[in-house]
């Protein structure tokens, strides 16, 4: 029981002379799906046609003349119209026109309909590369793509290439041609419309003043105007009659200052009094006061407590007070005895001075009054100015919205005329200069290229895969073999599998005849089979090479 429990355990680990043997014992089997493959992919290489790629390079010129001196008059980018190009060059009338001039696709046209060339030669054989900057390092260098075409004859490869290229820069100025001019009529068409616009608005705006003249509503402009100016004089006269009430004000309340410093001057002048520095010090301190406060009392009725000038006012009396408070304060700490009894020489003149700038105010008081009067006449003329005027409105016909419509018509019509006549020589210059092809053009960089070698197909890599897929095949067909053979083949198998001491071996005998008749067979089958190999294979290559272009 133990040799049957052994049996079925799982196969043993091989090493790599397992691995050898494994190959030897199913070679026939690997190099068989080896060679097939290898004649399969010779043969698919070499009668694969050949594909040549012929390729030219355009360049795209910007135009000669700066944007910002002519404007052009064209709204497509040139990546948009390369795209509508492209519709236009590859669609079936162009494709069917060189097909048919250049003799392509004649295999194909025996079996296919031209629809089907047309869509294959579209999109299979055209190739059409975005526009690029010809040097990669520099974003401002002018931008270019390519054309190529794929076909079996590099001749034809070539010529239709060439085709495709004139194609391209025929479109290309045709387009920019037609829309440009198509752009000029179209402004001109507009200017001639907002033209006659215009000449029809001032012909109903002549007649509607030949109709009223005389009392064309331009007079209530006019009147408004002068209404305007009277208001605007009547504000001045206002402001000029409050200007001369606040100086007067201003002028009441300093005469009040001066009467009754005048008043205290002449009472004080009654008595002997004992004055020092410090008094007189005391008493400029107190006229400065009475100044200050009369100043800020006249500023507060004319501004607001916010104003600058009465905040500075404030300040100032503020200051005032201060100095007068310390100068009493002084004025208590010395003693009594540090004053002496004079006589004040400058009473006499300070009642002088006092009655002098009491008849000075007086007469500035007086000059205000006549200053007021005046104002007050011309209030008045001015009031009845604006009377008189107010009436002329009035009395003025009814039509001036009509007339302002009119104005307003003849003013709209003549701005869009400007602007359309601006813009159609704006246009007229761009077409012009599209029409000496100095816009944005085509030009060919690199011509299309005679192809040498064919791009198409890659001979060496289908061998190589057809090499690569003959040894998988044979690999996986000797491994297949090799997990459904459960048979014993060396003594690993043996001790691995019965686990039991091996104390020799017989080698295998067989029929010398016999062995070598099974050689000889398959000696044969294999020469066999790789003389028709090489046939196969010399016969595709000397194919291809006698048909070659």
């Amino acid at each position: 029981m133990q040799p049957q429990d052994s049996l079925a355990n799982s196969r043993r680990a091989l090493d790599f002379e397992d691995y050898m043997d494994i190959v030897r014992r199913h070679k026939g089997w690997i190099i068989g799906p080896v060679l097939a493959c290898l004649v399969i992919s010779v043969v698919v290489a070499y009668l694969w046609p050949d594909t040549y790629v012929s390729t030219a390079v355009i360049r795209i010129i910007p135009p000669q003349v700066p944007e910002n001196l002519v404007q052009s008059n064209l709204n497509m980018s040139m990546q948009a119209r390369l795209t509508s190009m492209t519709q236009v060059i590859l669609s079936r009338a162009t494709l069917t026109n060189i097909i048919s001039t250049l003799g392509l696709y004649k295999k194909d046209l025996s079996r296919m309909p031209m629809d089907d060339v047309v869509e294959r030669m579209r999109t299979r054989d055209v190739r059409i590369s975005q526009p690029q900057a010809t040097e990669q390092n520099n974003p401002n260098s002018v931008t270019a793509f390519q054309i190529s075409f794929s076909y079996d004859n590099r001749f034809q490869a070539q010529k239709v290439t060439n085709e495709l290229v004139s194609r391209f820069i025929t479109e290309n100025l045709r387009d920019r041609t037609e829309e440009s001019a198509g752009t000029t009529q179209f402004l001109g068409s507009e200017m001639g419309q907002a033209k006659r616009r215009l000449d029809e608005a001032e012909q109903k705006l002549s007649d509607f003043r030949s109709k009223n003249m005389g009392r064309l509503p331009d007079q209530m402009e006019a009147n408004m105007q002068a209404l305007n100016a009277l208001q605007v004089e009547m504000t001045n006269v206002n402001a000029g009659i409050s200007r001369v009430t606040q100086d007067k004000l201003l002028l009441e309340n300093q005469l009040k200052i001066y009467r009754d410093q005048l008043k205290g001057a002449q009472d004080a002048s009654q008595h002997s009094q004992t004055v020092t520095e410090r008094n007189d010090k005391l008493g400029e301190v107190d006229r400065e006061i009475a100044v200050l406060e009369a100043t800020l009392g006249a500023l507060r009725q004319r501004y607001k407590e916010t104003y600058p000038d009465v905040q500075g006012a404030e300040k100032l009396l503020a200051d005032a007070k201060a100095k007068r408070e310390g100068i009493l304060k002084e004025m208590e700490a010395k003693p009594a005895a540090d004053t002496h009894k004079v006589v004040d020489p400058q009473t006499a003149r300070a009642i002088n001075d006092l009655n002098i700038a009491i008849e000075r105010v007086t007469a500035q008081i007086a000059a205000k009054d006549l200053e007021m009067q005046t104002f007050q006449k011309e209030l008045t003329r001015v009031g009845d100015s604006m009377r008189s005027y107010q009436a002329r409105i009035e009395s003025l016909p009814v039509g001036e919205k009509e007339y302002g419509q009119l104005l307003a018509d003849v003013d709209l019509a003549r701005r869009q005329y400007g602007e359309m006549s601006a813009k159609y020589s704006t246009s007229s210059i761009a077409t012009n200069l599209e029409n000496r092809r100095q816009g944005e053009t085509l030009e060919l960089l690199d011509p299309a290229s005679l192809p040498q070698n064919p791009s198409q197909p890659k001979r060496i890599v289908i061998i190589a895969a057809g090499l690569g897929v003959g040894l998988a095949c044979g690999f996986l067909i000797a491994g297949i073999r090799e997990v459904k053979d459960t048979s014993l083949k060396n003594l690993k198998d043996v001790r691995a599998y019965t686990q039991l001491p091996i104390l020799g071996s017989v080698p295998l005998l067989e029929n010398d005849l016999v062995v070598r008749r099974r050689r000889r067979l398959s000696w044969m089958a294999w020469s066999t089979a790789c003389l028709i190999s090489v046939l196969i294979m010399s016969g595709s290559i000397v194919y291809y090479y006698a048909t070659r272009v």
